[in-house]
């Protein structure tokens, strides 16, 4: 079993319906995950979608804010709708895909939208920090808690707002206390990586010692020359699957093109 799976977090689905077939058309994932779509169930433009090549769409969709959507080549299960820390908040959606051989277990594809944590990296004035730091120790919790854990087959991916790695930030002195590089949030990131001993899929491909962005501020003029960038979006992969994934690119391009998303996706072919 051999397929393509791309994450991005797209910053509003319906806004940027042409970015996405742009980006489907030049790559032709099987599976995408899309994360901050936005929008509403009710809202989330299937049709457009379905017509593009995925007729297996699975959505957790929110008012305005936040939400989630897996879009699939390949049949699947739709798994859980997980509202960590209780907020009401659409950010995580699982699906399981079709075809696992007998005695195996099914692979679990986790879309994950973790809240970016606001501008002040103190949990005690800025309560959006706060959570999240509480929903990376969920997350820590509930993925400690898997069983079987050397037969798991899960892929976890989405826009995970931390940015780890001293290379994964522009500038990991200037950065230590910006939300996304500080060491409150790499410490629980760790945590999280290490509940299920998570493989950073990105970094199997790419050397730690070298830099490695996926996200490039609105406020960079050109974000080119100046590339002060961060690693915010990842692709995990259990022991389980820990040579499955083959290859891994980030699609930089689109971070040119007009009235484009923040971040750019990653792309990751699996073989299984």
């Amino acid at each position: 079993m051999r397929f393509r799976l791309a994450t991005w977090n797209i910053n509003s689905v319906r806004i940027r319906l042409d970015l996405i077939e742009r980006f489907v058309r030049a790559h032709e994932p099987d599976i995408l995950c899309l994360q901050e779509i936005k929008c509403q169930e009710s809202q989330f433009p299937f049709e457009a979608l379905q017509a593009l090549g995925f007729p297996h769409i699975a959505v957790a969709g929110q008012k305005g804010y936040h939400g989630v959507a897996t879009l699939s080549r390949l049949p699947f299960k739709l798994g859980e709708r997980r509202d960590l820390c209780g907020r009401g908040h659409a950010r995580h959606l699982s699906i399981k895909l079709d075809g696992a051989e007998a005695g195996q277990k099914p692979i679990v594809v986790h879309n994950l939208y973790v809240p970016a944590g606001g501008d002040i990296p103190d949990p005690v004035i800025n309560d959006k920090f706060q959570h999240k730091l509480d929903y990376l120790d969920a997350m820590t919790a509930w993925f400690s808690g898997h069983r079987t854990k050397t037969k798991n087959r899960m892929i976890l991916v989405g826009d995970l707002n931390v940015a780890p790695l001293p290379t994964d930030v522009w500038s990991h002195k200037q950065l230590l206390k910006v939300v996304s590089h500080t060491p409150p949030e790499t410490e629980r990131f760790e945590q999280v990586m290490a509940s299920h001993e998570w493989i950073d899929v990105m970094r199997r491909h790419v050397p730690a010692e070298e830099k490695l962005f996926t996200w490039w501020s609105y406020r960079n003029r050109d974000w080119r020359v100046s590339n002060r960038g961060r690693r915010l979006d990842h692709i995990w992969a259990t022991q389980a699957l820990g040579e499955a994934a083959v290859s891994m690119s980030v699609i930089e391009e689109t971070r040119d093109w007009t009235r484009t998303s923040d971040h750019v996706p990653v792309i990751a072919d699996f073989e299984i």
